[in-house]
């Protein structure tokens, strides 16, 4: 008899402790809510060009190769204060934004572009209470380059054919924090610079090495007692599992480079060709970091399927097609994603397939996404697609919902 009393006591206790937690996570502030801790950053750089084309490996006005660059960059951004839920869930994240720029070596090739970008990073490992290891991207663009020239043969710039492009990184980081206001780290960093297809050459410019930057808090937080475990620490491990779903509308203008002529060969065509599409992706989100599902993917190209529309005997500035029919610019795919799901900001990474596709042309094609959330469900879609891990396609320009 008494072992039922205390069984349906423990009962009524677990029972009478659900709403209670539910309340207090509840009651947790979110984002803004609670001053985030804001810090400002100086850092420099040095890394070396990787010789993807002829120009950067010395076919140029000065007959050098473009082998490396020195950069600096100041930024200013925050962290979410401990306190509220993004803080908890997602401890040691922070996101801002910064300037840079950029001198390569040897000068008056590329020019010296500033860029101006968003940055979001995390702890991955921590070493200990101070040190720890974490990763960090950045997304912008990069304007001020000298780029292709086509008076001049020896300023055929094949990496470069506008002042203006998209700017992308990607950081290491090994972190020391010397004081709750100071903290010093140096990373291996990536970074690609290209203009999304949107003009020709686009080789890139593409470059890797390191960097050593000193971070100051400007309103450090009182550091709370490491042994003390609140309920909304105790949240942390009750992240729903869950599927959602991103629609996406997304628009933009490619080049687009065909085989015509008797014999064929690889010509430019003159002006840009629109690109459309759509994209519906089911996802599953694993934990409050990483979600994977599939997508539908609707695109139509403006540029696709035009060689058998040639107008004979047009060449090169004097190019013409007939319009081919709509639906043979029409390509529909299938592809796999995983989603790294932060606050503010999520990155994508998609690998498809075409099922459906001009003239029976399928092939696989690879996206890379940045969705900037403006309010809860509604977000800023800014993507880039490739074909066969190598060719550049278009940029995906739009805007999305998640449901």
């Amino acid at each position: 008899m008494q072992t039922k009393i205390y069984l349906i006591s423990a009962i009524i206790n677990a029972a009478a402790s659900i709403p209670a937690y539910a309340s207090y996570a509840d009651s947790i502030p979110t984002g803004f809510h609670r001053m985030p801790q804001w810090h400002v950053e100086a850092g420099i750089g040095t890394s070396s060009v990787i010789e993807s084309n002829a120009f950067l490996k010395g076919k140029n006005s000065l007959q050098k190769s473009v082998d490396r660059c020195l950069s600096t960059e100041i930024r200013a951004g925050f962290s979410f204060n401990s306190s509220t839920r993004e803080g908890i869930l997602y401890e040691g994240l922070y996101q801002g934004m910064g300037i840079g720029l950029t001198d390569f070596s040897p000068s008056g090739l590329l020019g010296t572009p500033v860029s101006a970008f968003i940055y979001q990073g995390a702890p991955v490992v921590h070493i200990n209470s101070r040190i720890w290891i974490g990763y960090e991207w950045q997304f912008g663009t990069d304007f001020g380059w000298k780029h292709y020239s086509p008076g001049n043969p020896l300023e055929e710039n094949l990496s470069l054919s506008t002042s203006v492009t998209a700017h992308m990184g990607l950081r290491m980081t090994f972190n020391y924090e010397m004081t709750p206001r100071w903290r010093a780290y140096a990373g291996v960093q990536l970074t690609h610079s290209s203009n999304g297809n949107t003009s020709w050459p686009n080789g890139g410019v593409n470059t890797v090495g390191g960097a050593i930057t000193i971070a100051c808090t400007l309103n450090p937080e009182k550091h709370r007692d490491e042994n003390t475990t609140t309920p909304a620490e105790l949240f942390k491990t009750d992240y729903p599992r869950r599927w959602f779903y991103d629609i996406i509308a997304y628009g933009s203008t490619r080049k687009r480079v065909v085989n015509v002529g008797l014999p064929p060969e690889r010509q430019l065509c003159p002006g840009h060709f629109a690109v459309a599409g759509f994209q519906f992706a089911p996802m599953y989100r694993i934990n409050r970091w990483v979600a994977t599902g599939g997508s539908l993917d609707f695109q139509w190209d403006e540029g696709a399927g035009l060689e058998p529309y040639w107008v004979e005997g047009t060449y090169h500035e004097t190019l013409k097609f007939r319009r081919p029919p709509f639906l043979e610019q029409i390509g529909v795919g299938m592809a796999a994603h995983a989603q790294l799901t932060m606050p503010i900001f999520s990155i994508d990474a998609g690998l498809g397939y075409n099922i459906v596709n001009p003239h029976g042309d399928k092939r696989f094609y690879q996206s890379l996404t940045l969705k900037t959330f403006i309010i809860h469900r509604l977000y800023i879609n800014i993507g880039y697609r490739l074909g066969q891990f190598r060719d550049p396609q278009n940029l995906m320009l739009g805007i999305g919902i998640r449901i």
